[in-house]
């Protein structure tokens, strides 16, 4: 006699507890829960596959089991034996958590998103006893936007420009954020290009130069503003990423692709001046972009972001970010409410 429970209905599942992440810190358990998402199985069948006694099978499953992960599927009588069959409890875990440091005394704004020196700036300025700590941590802007979706941030840095609408940022925050109102602060305009090595010894003048066989790249991380960016430039071009020797080698921030071009690791790279001409590089310009602070309503009225903001409208933190090199601060502090 077989027994059949009603069909999985629950496709994808988030893990947020720490109690779970630590039940998948066993290499076994991962393997036996990827196994149980694919394809209901019987502990006999799980230690044939992983080459585990039985008992060890049981112990694991049981905390699968116990965590929410693992369920009993259905029974099959086979031989006079009566198997128990399990299965995953979702198709596919999301592991939704973030760490983050302990927040200072005053508090601490986390900013997930984009890299920029002006935003180190901005953190570096926010460091004193009396104002809350500022800490940026360079994810790329998409993922930014989502962490702040997740609620993982107060705010987040991005500079996603939209080809269908020309226009930077707003697109994107209209999608993400549908019915729930938006604030997106300019931190500055900036200029973005190719960081060469000094001299430009291999007379290096723009995208079309990627393919070039005698050249490697140093790549931003995908999900990045300058990375979207770049691969929109390559499909309007019609380039190949596959021919771009070193397209798959990235980083994480604009200072990191300078380091690689400094060191010789790679012979250019998609980075802003600021970060060019710190590393005593030359740089080919390419685009002027529009990087933006963005979060939630709510949030931009916080106390909290006051510092922040009040020292981005300062007329002495603008001299400092100008002279950076290759910024332009005057729409600096400039906001503008976002509802979908």
């Amino acid at each position: 006699m077989q027994f059949f429970p009603p069909p999985l209905m629950t496709k994808t599942n988030t893990i947020q507890s720490l109690d779970v992440l630590k039940t998948l810190g066993d290499a076994r358990r991962v393997a036996i829960l990827r196994t149980l998402m694919s394809r209901e199985a019987t502990i006999s069948q799980l230690g044939r596959q992983m080459g585990m006694h039985p008992a060890k099978i049981r112990y694991h499953l049981k905390q699968l089991e116990s965590a929410g992960l693992v369920e009993f599927a259905f029974s099959r009588e086979t031989y006079g034996f009566v198997e128990k069959f399990y299965r995953a409890t979702a198709q596919a875990f999301f592991i939704n958590r973030v760490l983050l440091p302990e927040p200072g005394k005053q508090g601490t704004v986390y900013a997930l998103g984009s890299h920029d020196p002006a935003l180190e700036l901005l953190s570096r300025h926010l460091a004193g006893p009396r104002t809350p700590d500022f800490v940026a941590i360079p994810v790329g802007s998409l993922d930014g936007l989502i962490a702040l979706r997740q609620g993982f941030c107060q705010l987040t840095a991005c500079h996603l420009y939209d080809p269908a609408d020309g226009e930077y940022n707003l697109p994107y925050v209209r999608h993400l954020f549908p019915g729930q109102a938006m604030r997106v602060v300019t931190l500055v305009n900036r200029e973005q290009g190719l960081a060469v090595a000094p001299g430009n010894p291999k007379g290096i003048r723009g995208l079309t130069d990627l393919t070039r066989s005698d050249l490697t790249f140093i790549n931003r991380k995908t999900g990045s503003g300058t990375r979207l960016w770049l691969d929109h430039q390559l499909r309007v071009r019609g380039i190949e990423s596959a021919r771009i020797r070193g397209y798959t080698a990235e980083v994480s921030t604009h200072r990191e692709v300078a380091e690689a071009v400094r060191q010789g690791r790679a012979d250019l790279g998609l980075a802003v001046y600021a970060a060019a001409r710190a590393a005593n590089l030359d740089f080919i310009p390419l685009f002027e972009e529009r990087f933006d602070l963005v979060a939630p309503e709510t949030r931009y009225h916080d106390p909290l972001l006051a510092p922040a903001l009040e020292t981005i409208n300062s007329a002495a933190f603008r001299r400092e970010v100008a002279a950076l090199g290759g910024y332009d601060t005057s729409h600096t502090g400039e906001s503008q409410a976002v509802e979908s």
